[in-house]
């Protein structure tokens, strides 16, 4: 139950960046939903392992460095689904750091209906 909250918690903040992101194109319904399980995903499996291996530079940008490792993520999950169309790099990385701030947000309201 924990994990189709989530989805629909990503989905939603993917819905709400798609339409106030002109860079950001998300084509359907069903494409919101593959990109929040996607992201979910690539985000669980393989941030990790990028932020290990990417440690001595993360350390010397305390920590900034992670924004890019996100970026990278939202450009993978972009050329995974064919429904989704981010333009560039810097649409990729407001779409990433903006995402990341309403899903905090929509997941703190989460824990206070509990």
């Amino acid at each position: 139950m924990k994990f189709i909250i989530k989805i629909a918690i990503y989905a939603l903040a993917i819905l709400v960046c798609s339409y106030f992101l002109p860079g950001v194109h998300v084509q359907s319904f069903l494409d919101f939903l593959l990109l929040a399980v996607v992201l979910i995903v690539l985000k669980t499996v393989l941030k990790p392992i990028l932020v290990l291996l990417t440690l001595p530079i993360n350390m010397l940008t305390l920590g900034l460095f992670t924004l890019v490792i996100n970026t990278v993520i939202m450009l993978l999950a972009d050329a995974l689904i064919v429904g989704v169309i981010i333009d560039n790099f810097w649409w990729a990385f407001l779409f990433s750091l903006i995402l990341s701030v309403l899903v905090g947000v929509f997941e703190s309201f989460d824990k206070k209906l509990k």
